[in-house]
């Protein structure tokens, strides 16, 4: 791949992003330097002269760069003018939007050549976009590549850990590329409210867009600072689809209704009493019907999942409506579903006195609240035992949100250790136990995790339910900068009742 100066110039200004090129000549809007970069980064350790480099993020120094120019790197992009060497300094007015717009060209619009859903909402999104791609594999023969939460596959079928929900745009379109690369004909993703705060997929636009549900969530100084920024920014998805699949359930649906309406965004609803597609449990637990009066995607039919819960039937029928709008049909529903896994959700064993152990990813407020009703109700004559911990240096809100849900939900709550990051693990807890109002609820600390695993594993009776949340299989604990290498609730557990 090569892109020249020209091309980038030209880029830039459709989109009003460029203020000024910056040179030993002065500062000007045009350049003589002829050049043609083969790599982009934002990575000042990986650079060299065929490198346009980005000088982004809120932590950017100038030392960064004069490294990257000691590495060899000749041309910056930035949102000002930088006092060193370079050959030429690209300045423009966002340098976020600017990586997306350069980033989607440099990789020749790699999402033109996929058929695109994407997935947000406070919870499920992960679970979702499993379902379908479980769906998706059976109608393309496994040419759908997955960008979630927990792990992507660019081939279909080779899975890796993610770092983030919805990754950097340059990492983005280089992923999306990679995957048309491989032969596949779509591509399955969660897009966090952070996405659209960043401006990671600006310019970008998705076949099918679904909202799930909203409630409060990653509300903090360095995220955002409001829910109704929050709202605002998950909301952005429906404005770049196509066609959107809203949770006819959710909180603000009328809101969300009428943002498609504005935008003449072409609107299906699934639900359990008012949508255009109805969510009813079978008698079979684990099945449900999707109904409509006239079915004009043909699917009224029976599905059976494998996922525990009502939520979980619910996320299924936003999957079963997203993949009928790009191609699947309903026996692609039944057999997809029927198959589909999703690593660390709802994931369920046994303890040697019966008691049941669930692990789930549920990392905030909706999520465990709707974990933990489940809990209750299926279990009503035991005691709800809570493994938890949240992460350090994000979401502050979640540990106030947790004290309240313990309060309401939980017998035992085990505070423990979550990817405390740069915090000290011990002080999260305490702040999740000071906004616990329930003098009854029994409160432990132990931020060994599996320490506290064990603990509540040795805890639970017979008729009791043991949540381990936030983890899900996640085989690392963030600790002090550093992915540190951890078992996983699963495996502890399951380890832990089979000795």
């Amino acid at each position: 791949m090569s892109f020249s100066i020209e091309t980038i110039r030209t880029l830039l200004l459709k989109e009003n992003l460029l203020k000024e090129f910056v040179s030993a000549d002065g500062w000007h809007l045009t350049t003589d330097l002829e050049k043609s970069f083969t790599a982009l980064s934002y990575d000042s350790r990986s650079v060299n002269s065929q490198t346009l480099f980005f000088c982004k993020g809120l932590n950017f120094k100038t030392e960064y760069l004069i490294s990257a120019l000691e590495n060899g790197l000749e041309v910056y992009v930035a949102e000002e003018p930088y006092e060193v060497s370079a050959k030429l300094g690209i300045i423009v007015t966002d340098i976020r939007k600017a990586m997306a717009v350069l980033s989607m060209a440099f990789y020749d619009y790699p999402q033109e050549k996929l058929k695109l859903v994407a997935f947000t909402g406070t919870k499920g999104k992960t679970t979702a976009a499993y379902f379908t791609k479980a769906i998706l594999d059976v109608t393309t023969n496994k040419k759908t590549a997955l960008l979630s939460t927990m792990n992507t596959t660019l081939d279909g079928v080779t899975y890796f850990k993610s770092h983030l929900t919805t990754p950097e745009s340059l990492d983005l379109y280089r992923m999306m590329a990679q995957a048309v690369e491989n032969g596949m004909t779509h591509l399955v993703m969660e897009v966090s409210s952070q996405a659209y705060k960043t401006q990671r997929v600006y310019g970008l636009h998705y076949d099918v867009g679904i909202f799930l549900n909203i409630s409060p969530d990653h509300i903090s100084p360095i995220e955002h600072p409001t829910f109704d920024d929050y709202f605002y920014c998950k909301r952005q998805l429906l404005i770049n689809s196509k066609q959107a699949v809203v949770n006819h359930d959710s909180d603000y649906y009328d809101l969300l209704e009428e943002t498609c309406q504005l935008h003449q965004i072409p609107l299906w609803t699934y639900g359990r009493s008012e949508a255009d597609y109805l969510v009813t449990t079978t008698e079979k637990r684990q099945a449900f019907t999707l109904k409509n009066t006239n079915d004009p995607l043909t699917l009224n039919s029976t599905y059976e999942i494998l996922l525990a819960g009502g939520f979980n039937q619910e996320n299924a029928a936003s999957a079963l409506i997203a993949s009928a709008l790009v191609g699947a049909t309903a026996q692609d529903g039944q057999n997809g579903l029927s198959q589909a896994r999703v690593p660390g959700r709802m994931e369920q064993l046994q303890s040697q006195n019966g008691a049941a152990i669930y692990v789930d990813y549920a990392h905030n407020y909706l999520s465990l609240k709707t974990l933990l009703e489940f809990a209750k109700n299926e279990h009503p004559n035991g005691r709800v035992i809570v493994v938890l911990g949240s992460p350090g240096g994000k979401a502050l809100s979640r540990r106030q949100d947790f004290g309240k849900i313990l309060s309401e939900q939980a017998d035992i709550a085990i505070l423990t250790a979550d990817d405390p990051a740069f915090e000290d693990p011990q002080k999260i807890a305490e702040e999740i136990s000071a906004a616990i109002t329930e003098p009854s609820l029994e409160i432990h600390y132990e931020m060994n995790r599996s320490q506290a695993i064990a603990q509540a594993i040795a805890l639970a009776k017979a008729e009791d339910s043991v949540i381990l949340a936030g983890k899900g299989q996640d085989l690392y604990q963030k600790i002090n900068g550093e992915d540190t290498p951890y078992e996983g609730d699963y495996q502890i557990a399951k380890h832990l009742i089979e000795a």
